[in-house]
C-alpha cells in the first residue's frame, strides 16, 4: 500500500454495506462510560439497512450480559447473544482442550465465577493446577505472580492466557492489560502460553462467526488496534476496518505489518456505506430496506 502514512492516501470508509459488522467495544464504541460520537447512530442506522452487528471484546472483566446491559444502558439495545468475550473463547477452549483439568486463575473474580459456573474445579493451591489462567488482573501481584510461578515450574501447570493486549485503553490514559501479566509469568517460568484465545485467534472468530452465519467475506471487523482486530478479520478472510479513536494512531500504519483495509477517523464513517449521512460524527438515520 502507497502512501500509507498520510490519511488521505489510504483507504477510507468502504462504498459497500457488509451483511455483518464485528465491532469491537474499548476505543471503538464506547471510552469508558461514554460512547463515542455517533456510534449508536451508526449502529441503528446498519442494523435499519439490514446488516448483523455483533460486540467483540478482550476485556475479561464482565459477562457478556453485562457488556451488553451497559451496552442498552448506553443507548445501543443489546442482548447477551450480542456479545463475544474473551472469557467465552476462553470457556469454550479450555472445555475443548483441558475438560474436567483444574484449573488456578491468575485472574479477577468475574472469571473464576464463569469458569467455576461452567463446572471447571477451580484451586488456589499451585500444587493442584493443571492449567494456570491469565488474565487481566488489576489486582495482579508478587504473590499472584509467585504461585503462578511455582504451579508452572514446580507442578507442570499448562498456561493459557486470555488475551494479548498489553494495555486497554481508558479515558486518561490505559490500564496494563493480559499482555503484561503474561509477560511476567513466561519471564519468571520460561515458560509459553499454550494458547491466547482473544482476539485475534481463531478461537474468538469461530465464536462470532457462528453466531452470524454468513459467509467471512460478507464480514467486516471494526476495532482500533491493528495486531488484534485488523489482524483476526483479515486471517480469515474479513475486511479489516481501523478506526483511530482508541488505542492506534495515525503514525503507527506505516510500520506495521498489518495494513487495515479500511481507515476511519470513528465508527460514524460507516454510515455512509449504510445509506445515511456522516456529518461530524453525527448520522442520519436511514429508511429501513
Amino acid at each position: 500500500m502507497s502512501g500509507v502514512g498520510s490519511i488521505p492516501a489510504l483507504p477510507r470508509a468502504p462504498e459497500r454495506r457488509f451483511a455483518a459488522y464485528v465491532f469491537d467495544l474499548d476505543g471503538t464504541i464506547y471510552l469508558g462510560d461514554e460512547l463515542l460520537p455517533g456510534a449508536a447512530e451508526t449502529v441503528r442506522a446498519l442494523r435499519a439497512a439490514g446488516s448483523q452487528t455483533i460486540f467483540v471484546t478482550n476485556r475479561p472483566l464482565q459477562t457478556a450480559d453485562e457488556y451488553a446491559d451497559k451496552l442498552t444502558r448506553l443507548g445501543i439495545p443489546a442482548t447477551t447473544a450480542d456479545v463475544v468475550t474473551a472469557i467465552d473463547a476462553l470457556t469454550h477452549y479450555l472445555q475443548t482442550r483441558h475438560e474436567g483439568e483444574t484449573l488456578l486463575p491468575l485472574a479477577e473474580p468475574v472469571v473464576h465465577r464463569v469458569l467455576r459456573d461452567a463446572g471447571f474445579p477451580i484451586t488456589a493451591a499451585p500444587a493442584e493446577a493443571d492449567v494456570l489462567v491469565v488474565a487481566f488482573d488489576r489486582t495482579f501481584d508478587y504473590t499472584k505472580l509467585l504461585t503462578a510461578f511455582q504451579a508452572v515450574t514446580a507442578h507442570g501447570a499448562t498456561i493459557v492466557a486470555t488475551n494479548p493486549d498489553p494495555y486497554c485503553p481508558t479515558p486518561d490514559g490505559g490500564l496494563p492489560d493480559c499482555a503484561a501479566m503474561l509477560a511476567a509469568v513466561e519471564a519468571c517460568t520460561g515458560a509459553r502460553a499454550e494458547a491466547v484465545v482473544g482476539k485475534p485467534s481463531e478461537h474468538m472468530a469461530a465464536a462470532f462467526l457462528q453466531r452470524l452465519g454468513v459467509p467471512a467475506g460478507d464480514v467486516a471487523v471494526v476495532g482500533d488496534r491493528l495486531a488484534t482486530d485488523v489482524r483476526m478479520g483479515q486471517s480469515l478472510g474479513m475486511a479489516g476496518i481501523l478506526v483511530l479513536s482508541g488505542a492506534t494512531g495515525l503514525d503507527a500504519i506505516a510500520g506495521s505489518p498489518v495494513q487495515p483495509d479500511y481507515v476511519l477517523s470513528g465508527v460514524h464513517e460507516l454510515a455512509a456505506a449504510a445509506g445515511g449521512e456522516a456529518l461530524n460524527g453525527i448520522t442520519t438515520r436511514p429508511e429501513s430496506r
